[in-house]
């Protein structure tokens, strides 16, 4: 009697945890934020050149205010939906002057506390980023003597409705320094007199928000954590996962390795299917050797050749999710020593992230697996049934493109 209310119980919170996962997905998946890139020179004395990378797409609705009647709207997305390179750019240099006002509008430089006098120098040109579209924009900053420069973004804002979160992601070469910056709408500006404490804090923000906003990682830590019943077994495969996306977020950066998000995204989401229904398949085995839910709760999971094929596992994944951490900033060409530098704080970021839930939820199932072990077993069985069942949800939407 006791067991099946339990049992009960436990299908209602499964039910009420999948839902609310099931509400949250569209809002927290990748693919609903942009990066912007900017690379920032001195050609001369009075002189800053900005180069600015912008997602095409977003720069035509943007600037054209997505209005129907519009022709820069109209050909814009006319071009967009050719593919044609050429016909895009073609589009921008024939509403460069839209295009301007808006840009002009929302990125500025300023020398000494005065604004620097943007002109558009060259055309338009379109690169690929990850197979989307980027429009190259280069401006000519005309500015008086000053010994620093501050750079300012509200590029493709979270009021116009179309992306949340915009990331601009500045390189630097002036005023005798060199650096990166990571501005966004709770960090707009950056100045090229800032410290290297304030250099690091920005990037590695940007790691931990990137975690923290990624419900995705999220769940796929969740599902390590409930099918670890000892701390060995948790810091060896968030070692593993953590070894393994280092690796392949910095070739990915260096340019030496190139996945598309097609196939980035949907294995992310198998992943996190897997490795939950990985410790779903285990409660099964060890059950079916168990006469008694209590006395399997009292048993030990030890590392055996299951338990390193689980590492493999991981690790296999944690080199795909590499991929989805580098996608996730636009990153499919070689950058800057410097700006490496940068997105490896980025990734100390995510790891802070990712140790505290450790720290915080491990713990907890540990105590309730201890005290109650009946009850932690339904409890990380729960956990992981809804995390499984997410992740097969989010594979098939992003194998369908939904």
């Amino acid at each position: 009697m006791f067991h099946a209310a339990r049992r009960r119980a436990c299908a209602v919170v499964a039910a009420v945890f999948v839902v609310v996962l099931l509400s949250a997905a569209p809002a927290l998946a990748h693919g609903f934020t942009s990066t912007v890139y900017v690379d920032l020179t001195s050609p001369g004395s009075g002189h800053v050149l900005s180069r600015l990378g912008l997602e095409y797409d977003l720069l035509v609705v943007s600037a054209a205010d997505a209005e129907k009647d519009d022709p820069l709207f109209k050909e814009g997305t006319a071009a967009f939906e050719s593919h044609d390179a050429a016909q895009q750019a073609a589009a921008l240099d024939a509403h460069a002057a839209s295009v301007m006002s808006y840009v002009t509008r929302r990125f500025a430089v300023t020398a000494g506390g005065k604004a620097c006098t943007p002109v558009q120098d060259g055309h338009f040109t379109i690169e690929q980023r990850d197979g989307v579209p980027y429009a190259t924009l280069v401006l000519d900053h005309r500015c008086p003597a000053a010994e620093a420069h501050e750079v300012r973004s509200g590029l493709f804002p979270d009021s116009e409705t179309y992306v949340r979160d915009t990331k601009t992601v500045v390189t630097y070469d002036l005023d005798l320094t060199s650096g990166s910056a990571a501005l966004d709408a709770e960090h707009p500006s950056f100045s090229t007199q800032q410290s290297f404490a304030e250099r690091f804090w920005e990037f590695f923000r940007l790691g931990a928000e990137h975690l923290l906003t990624g419900i995705d990682h999220i769940l796929f830590l969740l599902a390590l954590i409930a099918g670890s019943r000892r701390l060995r077994e948790i810091v060896l495969a968030a070692t593993s996962f953590t070894l393994a996306h280092s690796v392949t977020f910095v070739l990915a950066a260096l340019g030496l390795v190139e996945v598309p998000a097609s196939f980035v995204e949907p294995v992310i989401a198998l992943s996190i299917a897997v490795v939950a229904g990985w410790h779903l398949w285990r409660l099964w085995r060890r059950r079916s050797h168990a006469t008694d839910l209590e006395q399997l709760g009292h048993g030990h999971f030890s590392l055996d050749r299951a338990g390193w094929t689980r590492l493999a596992v991981v690790f296999c994944f944690g080199l795909v999710h590499g991929l989805g951490f580098a996608s996730a900033l636009g990153i499919d060409q070689p950058l800057s020593w410097t700006l490496l530098w940068s997105l490896l704080v980025f990734n100390v970021g995510i790891e802070a992230v990712q140790l505290a839930i450790i720290i915080v939820v491990f713990p907890l199932l540990a105590l309730l697996r201890h005290r109650r072990p009946a009850a932690g077993l339904w409890t990380t069985g729960v956990i992981a049934a809804g995390v499984s069942v997410m992740g097969l949800v989010w594979f098939v939407q992003r194998v369908l493109g939904l």
